[in-house]
């Protein structure tokens, strides 16, 4: 199994992004995939989950500014985040819902600049 980010970078406040994240060597319709973020000296922490049927959750922090999505031909998992923010900076992560440690990949920076 190898989750594989993209999509990050640096924009300014109020912009916006779409993170990818593409999955392979697993039954990727059957899973339950989540965002999460971690910026230095900070736990990783959860941003979104979306279930094989498309439910979705989010944080608090991530609400009506992030949108997570699939499509299940294509294997990947989206996050597309509006109205950033600089507390928004962190190396952003898949991962399956909940985590498995071992698949961890090396994610993609996000930094936005105020």
């Amino acid at each position: 199994v190898q989750l594989v980010e993209s999509g990050g970078g640096m924009v300014k406040t109020g912009a916006s992004l779409t993170l990818s994240c593409v999955v392979s060597g697993t039954i990727f319709r059957l899973a339950t995939m989540g965002w999460y973020r971690q910026t230095p000296g900070k736990e990783r922490e959860l941003v979104a989950t979306i279930t094989s049927g498309s439910n979705t959750n989010y944080a608090d922090s991530a609400k009506g500014r992030f949108t997570i999505s699939r499509d299940n031909a294509k294997n990947t998992v989206y996050l597309q985040m509006n109205s950033l923010k600089p507390e928004d900076t962190a190396v952003y992560y898949c991962n399956f819902n909940p985590p498995v440690f071992r698949y961890w990949g090396k994610g993609t920076l996000v930094t936005v600049s105020s």
